[in-house]
């Protein structure tokens, strides 16, 4: 009983004890380092001469196209020429699988559809015909008041790929 009457003054004590109302001892300092004479500043490092290069191509390739047998050999596509770009840039709602998002509602503005997707961690984003979604690469195909229609892009084997209708509901 005395213990818990006695720990609130012990810590008002402590707390008292820690604390320096003046700071006379920093300011004494701050305004010895301040009466300093600035000292003379050295002179400059010489900048060491660089050599140029001038890149003369001559009979070389050119190091920003692609080689002419790097291209025939990219050219042929396994299965009708179905494939995942992979050079393009991912986008927000790829990171989740179609089940996890939920379709809320539609806006329309200038003759273009948008539709209101709620993602898990529930950030409300706007997409629209073009944009993809979920993470079997699906291309929104279409928007309708109560539907957003995709195209996916899944794995059929090896190197081999085929496009699947999905779709997500709105939900109520």
């Amino acid at each position: 009983m005395t213990i818990r009457r006695h720990c609130p003054l012990l810590a008002l004590l402590f707390t008292a004890g820690c604390s320096q109302p003046d700071g006379e001892d920093l300011q004494a300092y701050i305004d010895r380092i301040n009466a300093r004479p600035p000292g003379p500043l050295g002179p400059l490092p010489a900048i060491p001469q660089v050599d140029t290069f001038t890149y003369v191509p001559d009979d070389r390739r050119d190091p920003f196209a692609m080689d002419e047998r790097v291209a025939e050999i990219a050219l042929p596509v396994p299965g009708g020429g179905i494939a995942p770009d992979p050079l393009r840039r991912k986008e927000e709602l790829e990171q989740y699988s179609l089940d996890a998002l939920r379709m809320v509602g539609t806006l329309e503005q200038d003759d273009q559809s948008w539709a209101l997707i709620i993602a898990p961690d529930g950030i409300l984003h706007r997409v629209r015909v073009g944009n993809y979604l979920g993470r079997n690469h699906g291309q929104i195909t279409r928007i309708t008041p109560a539907i957003v229609q995709l195209t996916e892009i899944i794995p059929d084997g090896p190197e081999r790929w085929r496009e699947r209708e999905a779709s997500i509901a709105l939900k109520q």
